[in-house]
């Protein structure tokens, strides 16, 4: 039987789990060993008493710019025991947004890592007074003082000495309703808006996801996404601590050859994924054994053999994945249809997930075992969450989604105006996105009320079910679709690793046939399979990837029907 979790803040949830798990692995790169939870308590009493000796108070803003890494997470925990706020920032995020970021929160300590801080030669048009590197560079900054992790956590160490009295101490001040996170995300409208999430919220929502999949304190979990993205933060870190697994980060990028040597050595029960990996694997390992194989083909209208064929490609993705696989989280974005409905047909062990930034994140998903999930859908709402349809139209019923609960977010930083646009008089949470929920009482996005395309006869068009037709054919690696002049059109970034290896010691007029020759075919397989309405009027090829947020999803406000931004 799963303990329950009785904590109201993240401070007493730390004390609570290392209570429990006091001996057992919990953080830790890939390939080194784990440090305990009782090491991951003590690393963070000590980082929070020198904190605390710097001045960082209740209420103060502490920003932490790095990839993910164990000293991220005591970095994090350190400065919530202060009481402190924390300011998690994408590492992918550009110069600017990290300086307004640093401004507009004003941050008065920054956690970094040497790559990032190549980005941000000089503070001196912010609040911070003091930088500690995550990864121990030395380096010097203006008027800043400047130490590493290690060194901190040995002047902590010689402080408490001196005053054993003080450590472990938390900010007594802290409560549910505290602010634990500010958080600036990197929407796909364009406008970044800090989100102030509390500990109750977090908590909330971890108490909340507890139930959705079998999860033990033998797991490992594999962490690959941001731990600035709430995603990975509550379902890769608060949400695997809470059962006292212990989690593993990568220190390299996770590509396909890195993911397969790391999870070959690791062998993780449970890894957080965007759709994007997943679909990536469904286009590089699994379509091309189906659609260039006559004999699998026509095999798979047999039922005993189609199982046995489903099978074995499920073994070989298992074996991927270092052969214990129990659970694979996916969310961040839309999961394509035609990807997501082999890997249920193949017996594949994934859960897709519903939420945002502004919930901590998660609003609906799973469970795991529950056989009435449709595909396409995410499942059922999770408990301690509301969500009701606003205004639905037609059959089935399609309205915007809001969501009630407690861990819907405290406001928008600095902005009344906003807060007030996306809460309605009876507190419910307007999210932006539409849906509907199905017989079964699952959950099923049909795309952003913003992204709505509205045509001339007075249909209703979604952009992303296009996409997501678009998205299941081999060659497409990225589309976006638009409307110009009444008409639809869809933006085609291809693969052009299969472009080459199709293409190769060909001529480049060969090779510009064959892809105007793919560019048809794209678009006449997909006009069959969309109805009168929704079909294209053209498809043009983009040469670069589109510009994405940190779950993968394209950042629509920078292409408009006249070009780029």
């Amino acid at each position: 039987m799963m303990p329950e979790i009785q904590s109201q803040t993240l401070n007493d949830l730390l004390e609570e789990l290392a209570g429990r798990y006091f001996d057992r692995p919990a953080l830790g790169w890939a390939d080194k060993d784990p440090i305990t939870y009782g090491e991951f308590m003590d690393r963070v009493g000590r980082v929070a008493e020198l904190l605390r000796e710097s001045g960082i108070g209740h209420g103060d803003r502490v920003a932490i710019l790095g990839e993910n890494s164990p000293n991220w997470g005591i970095a994090y925990f350190s400065t919530v025991r202060v009481g402190a706020v924390a300011v998690p920032i994408l590492p992918d995020f550009p110069e600017s947004d990290i300086r307004h970021i640093l401004m507009d929160s004003e941050s008065k300590l920054l956690f970094a890592t040497s790559r990032q801080l190549e980005k941000i030669d000089d503070l001196g048009c912010c609040q911070v007074q003091y930088v500690i590197t995550l990864d121990d560079f030395q380096t010097e900054l203006p008027n800043i003082q400047v130490q590493t992790f290690s060194h901190t956590l040995e002047r902590a160490l010689d402080f408490i000495k001196k005053f054993p009295s003080t450590i472990g101490l938390k900010s007594r001040q802290v409560s549910a309703d505290d602010l634990a996170s500010i958080i600036y995300t990197s929407g796909t409208s364009g406008h970044s808006k800090a989100v102030m999430l509390t500990h109750g919220n977090f908590t909330a929502n971890v108490k909340s996801c507890r139930g959705l999949a079998p999860v033990t304190h033998d797991y490992i979990f594999l962490s690959m996404l941001p731990l600035s993205h709430t995603y990975e933060f509550t379902v890769g870190f608060l949400y695997p601590f809470s059962h006292g697994a212990q989690i593993r980060y990568l220190d390299r990028p996770p590509t396909p050859r890195v993911l397969e040597e790391i999870c070959s050595r690791l062998r993780p029960h449970a890894i957080c994924s965007v759709p994007l990996i997943l679909e990536k694997i469904f286009k590089k390992k699994v379509l091309p054994l189906i659609e260039q194989k006559r004999l699998v083909r026509a095999a798979l209208h047999v039922p005993l053999v189609r199982r046995k064929i489903y099978r074995k490609i499920n073994d070989s993705l298992m074996t991927f994945f270092g052969g214990r696989l129990e659970v694979m989280a996916v969310g961040g974005a839309p999961f394509n249809f035609e990807a997501e409905r082999l890997f249920r047909a193949i017996g594949f062990p994934y859960l897709v997930g519903y939420g945002l930034t502004e919930t901590a994140p998660l609003l609906a998903g799973g469970p795991m075992g529950d056989d009435s999930i449709q595909v396409g859908s995410i499942g059922k709402v999770i408990p301690g969450v509301q969500i009701r349809i606003h205004e639905p139209e037609g059959d089935p019923g399609i309205g915007e989604i809001c969501a009630k609960g407690e861990n819907v977010m405290k406001g928008y930083y600095k902005n009344p105006r906003q807060t007030e646009e996306v809460f309605d008089r009876d507190g419910w949470l307007h999210t932006g996105d539409l849906g509907y929920f199905d017989r079964y009482d699952n959950l099923i996005i049909t795309g952003r009320c913003k992204n709505m395309i509205l045509m001339s006869n007075g249909e209703n068009i979604f952009p992303e079910a296009i996409e997501d037709v678009l998205n299941s054919m081999m060659l497409v690696s990225e589309a976006l679709v638009l409307e110009r002049n009444g008409r639809l059109e869809a933006w085609i970034y291809l693969d052009y690793d299969l472009v080459d290896s199709e293409t190769r010691g060909r001529s480049e007029d060969e090779r510009a046939k064959y892809i105007d020759h793919a560019l048809a075919q794209i678009k006449a397989e997909a006009n069959e399979r969309l109805s009168t309405y929704s079909k294209l009027s053209a498809i043009i090829e983009r040469k670069e990837p589109f510009i994405k947020t940190a779950t993968s999803k394209i950042k629509r406000y920078l292409y408009t029907r006249d070009g780029v931004v």
